[in-house]
């Protein structure tokens, strides 16, 4: 059931049981459904949300382009039994006169945040108001937008949300290129270079699970030297961090775990991924 209004999902919701959210800005795909389809084990009702949110997008970035395909969305969820479907207008989340916003700490600031300033308060303000207006049990989110993950479970646990935050890992094609809504921007050469994201992770974690000693700032440049070396990439970032705090890490000594983030331009479309990885002895 397709639903635009508020008091008419919180009534479709009342006395439905432990209800599963999956938040979404549509143009699904498969990464997308692996979402709701765990929603659905854990959970005896699902609500997807469609919203293309404007207030994480910057003022160079692709909000008036950003894919949007309602009513072949809706068919992939009724195909997966979707309870509901959640599509608000843009009026409804941002009323007339709206003026309160979240801003999470220290977590939001690096990688994206400094790369995208804004996007992590519009994406935690939209993530709250829609937590609030669907009072789910659970919400569902994909490892891919790992810093997002953070954000928002940061926000949940300061601001004691009653939600419990389900990370559902990455969905690749198969030859290891991240599902994404923005891959339909890609021609199919930038198809084929978008792969270098996934031969990076490949990469560093042979160079990095393979020694005692690693030299991150050398395996860093090797990564970089990697993307580079396809014609129209650029870098945003290529960071080794701290899967908590997302702080950048010189030196694997006394960590348990390391997490590689990308976020590379093929072309005019900005393409992000990262792999945690567990350092066993080191």
């Amino acid at each position: 059931m397709l639903i635009h209004d508020i008091a008419e999902l919180r009534q479709a919701l009342d006395e439905k049981g432990a209800v599963g959210f999956v938040p979404t800005m549509g143009a699904l795909h498969e990464g997308h459904l692996s979402l709701v389809r765990e929603a659905k084990k854990q959970c005896e009702c699902v609500v997807v949300s469609i919203f293309v949110n404007p207030t994480q997008f910057g003022p160079s970035e692709d909000f008036s382009k950003y894919p949007r395909s309602l009513e072949s969305d809706c068919e992939l969820l009724r195909r997966e039994n979707v309870d509901f479907v959640f599509a608000p207008a843009v009026e409804t989340v941002y009323p007339k006169g709206f003026e309160t916003y979240v801003e999470v700490g220290s977590v939001a600031e690096p990688l994206e945040g400094r790369f995208r300033p804004g996007h992590f308060r519009g994406v935690a303000s939209v993530v709250l108001k829609l937590f609030n207006m669907v009072r789910s049990d659970a919400a569902f989110f994909g490892q891919k937008d790992f810093q997002q993950v953070r954000v928002i479970q940061k926000m949940i646990d300061d601001l004691n949300v009653p939600v419990r935050l389900v990370v559902c890992p990455t969905v690749r094609e198969s030859d290891g290129l991240a599902m994404s809504s923005r891959n339909r921007y890609l021609t199919p050469q930038q198809r084929e270079d978008a792969l270098v994201l996934y031969r990076c992770l490949t990469k560093a974690t042979l160079r990095i699970c393979g020694e005692q000693n690693v030299d991150l700032a050398a395996v860093r440049r090797e990564m970089e030297q990697m993307i580079l070396a396809v014609k129209g990439a650029g870098i945003d970032y290529v960071s080794f961090a701290d899967p908590q705090t997302l702080q950048e890490v010189h030196s694997l000594k006394n960590l348990e775990k390391v997490v590689l983030l990308l976020a590379v331009r093929i072309g005019t479309t900005r393409l992000i991924d990262n792999r945690v990885m567990e350092l066993g002895d080191h």
